[in-house]
């Protein structure tokens, strides 16, 4: 079934990069249902992606279990649901991610509160 809008559908867009502090970053933790859906955080772009596993996400995944188990070397890295390798010396920007991109990470063996996925 199709949708048709009633009326004329326009207006400017009110999520665009420049109503926002920073770019928005979305980043989800793949098999850790307990965070049932990515977070949104807005992210300076020149930011070294590194910094992510070090001084963003403690603060977001930090009281799950898992989390001081991850081996970051190890992680797998997905960019709009594909495998991805971000450099992690190099920033945000550079890695290609721009506002409202969402990226999600898969730590193998780790898949949640005593294998549940929570």
């Amino acid at each position: 079934m199709s949708v048709v809008a009633l009326a004329p559908y326009d207006f400017p867009a009110r999520d665009v990069r420049e109503n926002f502090p920073a770019p928005l970053l979305y980043i989800g933790w793949e098999d850790h249902l307990m965070f049932c859906a990515p977070v949104c955080l807005p992210l300076p772009p020149d930011m070294p992606f590194g910094a992510l596993s070090t001084a963003v996400l403690p603060g977001v995944y930090g009281e799950h279990p898992d989390f001081e188990k991850i081996d970051w070397a190890q992680v797998q890295w997905l960019k709009s649901g594909q495998p991805w390798t971000p450099d992690p010396a190099k920033s945000l920007a550079d890695n290609g991610l721009v506002h409202k991109d969402a990226i999600r990470f898969r730590t193998p063996g780790l898949t949640g509160i005593r294998g549940s996925f929570n």
